[in-house]
């Protein structure tokens, strides 16, 4: 009797050391990042016209912010947006280009499961930050050509500092990082991106992520489709307001300070809408890598020429 109270707990201790030992040895502490879809023998011109890309994004926007800084002439409300936007752009580069460069670099494609999980949340983070960045400068848009005679009392520092507050507030990727984290990674490594993309990650988990793909529905409607209404619906105020102008050299006067603006949404949400209502099919990821790349290479890199 005594032997068989002490043999029980020791057979259950066992039982446990043997299933944390398998754990340890089958869960995931590296993923390998596939990159871009092109031939080897290519990998040395795009090598250089990704970091040319990267180079021109740093520069111009880190330009964009001096010059604003510098000019006394720039610190109105949309200047003021625009350098926070060059910042965010600049970061939101940063998390993925240098990544991707050193992998063709190096021809090493191992990540670590913490460096994937820090590209997610900081990929999220920035993406969020230019969402409600755009959306702040079409209501500043808004306010010059339908109120253009209340535009400095509206468009205030009490105004444009608490909306860039918003901005770094409301872009919360913690949530999705939290619950990545409670995820299991035990069989396939392997990502078909140059980056860690949450979609792509959440294809290798052996976990359930129902409640992954329901906090990802709830919070893109938040940070993505609201501010898009809401840009749509600043643009339908300022095309009414426009309609009414009898000429056709008052119409361009209105639309010039428009169009840099109405440039970079497009390409903003025009990558989005390609990478996460129109996905590939499971069998090709290809288009899905080269939009990616057109959303974190192509589009911040244009913004100082738009």
């Amino acid at each position: 009797m005594i032997s068989y109270s002490f043999t029980l707990p020791s057979l259950f201790w066992s039982k446990q050391k043997n299933r944390m030992r398998r754990d340890n040895q089958s869960r995931v502490s590296k993923f390998l990042l596939l990159g871009l879809p092109i031939q080897p023998e290519q990998q040395g011109i795009y090598y250089t016209l990704f970091l040319d890309m990267y180079l021109t994004t740093v520069l111009g926007n880190l330009l964009i912010i001096l010059l604003i800084r510098l000019d006394s002439r720039l610190h109105t409300p949309m200047y003021f947006f625009l350098s926070h936007l060059a910042f965010t752009d600049v970061s939101f580069s940063s998390i993925t280009a240098p990544k991707m460069l050193m992998n063709m670099q190096t021809h090493s494609q191992s990540i670590s499961y913490a460096g994937c999980i820090s590209q997610v949340y900081f990929f999220l983070f920035f993406g969020d930050i230019d969402s409600f960045l755009l959306t702040s400068m079409a209501y500043d848009r808004y306010v010059a050509i339908c109120h253009p005679l209340h535009y400095t009392t509206i468009m205030s520092q009490r105004l444009c500092f608490p909306l860039v507050i918003v901005s770094w507030v409301f872009a919360n990727a913690l949530l999705h990082t939290l619950l990545l984290a409670h995820l299991f990674f035990c069989g396939d490594n392997t990502i078909p991106h140059f980056f860690c993309d949450l979609s792509a990650f959440l294809k290798l988990s052996s976990s359930d992520t129902s409640i992954n793909e329901l906090v990802i529905l709830t919070v893109g409607v938040v940070v993505t489709t609201l501010p898009f209404v809401c840009i749509l619906v600043s643009y339908g105020h300022i095309g009414a307001n426009i309609l009414r102008v009898p000429s056709t050299k008052g119409i361009c006067k209105a639309l010039s300070p428009c169009g840099s603006h109405l440039s970079v949404v497009s390409l903003y949400y025009g990558a989005i809408i390609g990478l996460y209502f129109f996905p590939s099919s499971r069998n090709s990821n290809d288009k899905d890598v080269i939009v990616a790349v057109l959303h974190t290479l192509v589009t911040p890199m244009l913004n100082p020429y738009i």
